[in-house]
Parts: structure tokens; C-alpha cells; sequence
């Protein structure tokens, strides 16, 4: 994109400010991994631990730096999740016994929109150390509880939530949704 994601604008927001809302609306506390210099004004904010090493990097920072049994997490790039998907899901999680509750759609697991208990720490730190960087890959090594794309449906969501931006054409079909 050449800049920050987390500061482009869709529909007078910043993607930040509209994942920071969600959160909070879903579950109150919120900490951003990231660089705190950049961050810190925001909300508390935590850098990796394994610099540079993608998304399951920041899962692992952000479950090193929580004290909560039920980590919810969501990735800045997807703008079109709700308050209201959050806290399904993270209802989800809290009825179910499972490491990982995550949304599976027909474009497959969503990874960064969902709920980590804290016991997928080892497992993200092993796939680090090992230099194994997929997140859905370390699903096997625990208990994974996958909302389907029925189960979202059925509850009033669409797999379209997920919606990811990574181009700036991409920016412009978020803000026509």
C-alpha cells in the first residue's frame, strides 16, 4: 500500500480508529501490537516479540503481554467487522472449551478475527522458533473450535465481514460497502 495501513482513511475514519472501536465495543480493553512510538497514543501498546515474522508474531506478543484467559484479535485490515461479529464470536469462545474460535468461510480460516485462549502461546512460540509463520498451520497442534460461514450467517453475518484491504483498490470496494 506505501504507507501504514492503519492510518488510511475509509469513510472519515482510519482503519485503526474503526478496529480500535470494535474492540473496545466488544470487549473493553484494548492493546494494540505495533510500534509503541507510532501507537502509544491510541491504546496500550506492545512490539513483537519476534520482530518481523508476520501475524502470528503479534498473536504471540499480544498473548505474552495478557494476563486474560480470552484474547480477542483482530487485524487492522479488515475494516467491515462489527462490534457485533466480535462479541459473537467471543461469546462463542467463552461457551466452548476450544484453544482457538475462529471464523472458517469459503475463502478459509480467518485467523486474525478471532479468539485465542492463552494456551496457544507455546504453540505460536514453537512455530516461531521453528520459523514456521502460517497461523492457521499451528490449528492443528491445538483444539480448534471453527465458526462456519451457516453459523455466521444464521447469527446475521456475512463472510464478507472479512473482507481484507491490501490494495488501494481494495481501500475503494471497502468504502462502496
Amino acid at each position: 500500500m506505501g504507507s501504514d495501513k492503519a492510518f488510511l482513511e475509509l469513510a472519515g475514519q482510519t482503519l485503526l480508529n474503526r478496529a480500535l472501536a470494535a474492540l473496545r465495543g466488544a470487549c473493553g480493553s484494548v492493546t494494540i501490537v505495533g510500534d509503541p512510538a507510532i501507537f502509544a497514543n491510541y491504546a496500550p501498546t506492545v512490539a513483537d516479540v519476534f520482530a518481523g515474522c508476520g501475524p502470528l508474531a503479534g498473536i504471540h506478543s499480544a498473548l505474552t503481554h495478557s494476563s486474560a484467559e480470552l484474547n480477542l484479535m483482530l487485524a487492522v485490515d479488515l475494516p467491515l467487522v462489527s462490534t457485533e461479529l466480535l462479541s459473537f464470536l467471543f461469546a462463542a469462545a467463552q461457551t466452548n472449551h476450544a484453544t482457538v474460535t475462529v471464523p472458517r468461510t469459503a475463502r478459509g480460516w480467518q485467523p486474525l478475527c478471532a479468539v485465542y485462549r492463552c494456551a496457544f502461546l507455546p504453540v505460536a512460540e514453537l512455530a516461531l522458533r521453528d520459523g514456521k509463520y502460517k497461523i492457521d498451520a499451528a490449528f492443528s497442534a491445538v483444539s480448534t473450535h471453527a465458526i462456519t460461514t451457516a453459523e455466521l450467517v444464521a447469527a446475521g453475518f456475512s463472510e464478507h465481514s472479512f473482507f481484507n484491504v491490501n490494495t488501494p483498490q481494495d481501500l475503494l470496494a471497502a468504502g462502496s460497502q
